[in-house]
Parts: C-alpha cells; structure tokens; sequence
C-alpha cells in the first residue's frame, strides 16, 4: 500500500519466486507447472514443434514429402473458435466432407502433440477436403498457436500444397471493443463483417473493407 501519492508500489508476483521461498510459503509445482515450465525452457532455444499429418484412404497417417505436392484450388481456414463453429454449423454439417489432415502442437494452451487422433473438440486443428471436389479444402483451428509456432505452421501447411491458382479465404473473429471506429461501438450491429484482400484478389468483394487503423493478430495476420 502507498504511504504517498506518486510512491512506486511492488505488486506481488510469483515470477521469479525461488525454490526455498516457494517452499517457505507452502507452495508446491503440480505436475502441469513442470511440464509448462520444461516447454519454456525449450522455447528459449528453438521453436516448439508443429507436427502434420495427413490421412490417406487407406486410414494410415503419413509425414507428406516435398514432391508429393496436394492440388487445391480454394483453402477456407477458420481460425478461433467461432470461426471453426461457423463452419460446422453452416458448412460441414453433411457427409459431403471427408478428414484429410490435422495438427498437433504443445504450448501453453494447446496440448494435442501426445493425443493419437485430434477431434473435433475445445482445441483442435483439422482439414477436411470435399468429396465432390476434392481440390476445396476447409481447416478449422481453434488451437491456439504461439507466436514462436507460427511460421512453423504455415511453412508445414502450405508447404504440401501447390501455389498456383489457390486461393485462401481466411475466417476469424475479434471482440468488438477492439474494432477502432469514430462511431459509438453501442450503434454497430453485432456482428458484423469486414475484409482484407490482397493485390492479388481480383475478385468482388462480399463485405465492405476494414478500416485503418484496425489490423489483424496471430496467426490470420501471419
């Protein structure tokens, strides 16, 4: 507590708490603390793994090699976890999709990387491909992917697929008390939809663009 006004005040913190003050407090590492506190640690000198794997017919999963490249015309990645709801409320709730691949991943609130299958569940990241056409792919990731996992995932992702003539439509979401505007935020209709496009994209456009000086975060802007 400040004794006077402008007087600089030390929060209590656990950061940086030794072993013999956490045991002078009765404090005791759980078995998760070890484990999050060991991936820090790997952090520091190299990135955390992102491991992809596709399934073939057969049902067996393989690592994908460089020349052995997936044609795919139009990729939807719904990043979070209204965007992957979206898609199973409005797209893939039908027997025309079939699960192609998924990503596993272990940070600090994602832990896929030990589990055999990835499911469809609070934190997963699956692609799915269209019977009917199997050059349109969906992915839906509402795993969350660290900054330090990023380049790794999408160098591993599209990595397997050809560049040419693919386009990418990404979905995610944002709250909308960080939707910079000089309108009140109370008269915006909710939800609502804004763009960003590329150069590239010659097509028209569904929703009006967003405003600078909004931006995008994580893994959508990368």
């Amino acid at each position: 507590m400040a004794t006077f006004f402008g007087e600089v005040v030390v929060a209590p913190s656990r950061a940086g708490v030794d072993d013999e003050e956490s045991a002078e407090e009765g404090w005791e590492e759980t078995p998760e603390d070890r484990d999050i506190r060991r991936e820090l640690e790997k952090k520091r000198y190299r990135p955390r793994e992102v491991d992809v794997r596709w399934t073939l017919k057969s049902g067996m999963r393989t690592e994908s090699s460089a020349d052995e490249l997936f044609v795919c015309s139009k990729l939807i990645l719904a990043i979070g976890h209204n965007a992957a709801a979206f898609l199973s409320s409005f797209i893939l709730d039908s027997v025309c999709w079939e699960v192609v691949g998924a990503v596993k991943l272990w940070n600090e609130w994602c832990r896929t990387s030990s589990t055999t299958n990835v499911l469809p569940t609070d934190s997963f990241c699956l692609f799915y491909r269209l019977i009917s056409d199997p050059t349109v792919w969906l992915c839906q990731c509402s795993c969350y992917v660290a900054e330090d996992q990023q380049f790794q995932w999408l160098e591993k992702v599209f990595g397997c697929m050809q560049k040419e003539g693919l386009q990418v439509t990404i979905l995610s979401t944002c709250p909308v008390a960080d939707y910079k505007t000089q309108e009140s935020t109370l008269t915006l209709p909710s939800p609502f939809l804004k763009a960003l496009k590329t150069k590239e994209f010659k097509e028209q456009v569904c929703c009006p663009l967003l405003e600078q000086p909004n931006i995008v975060r994580d893994l959508p802007a990368a």
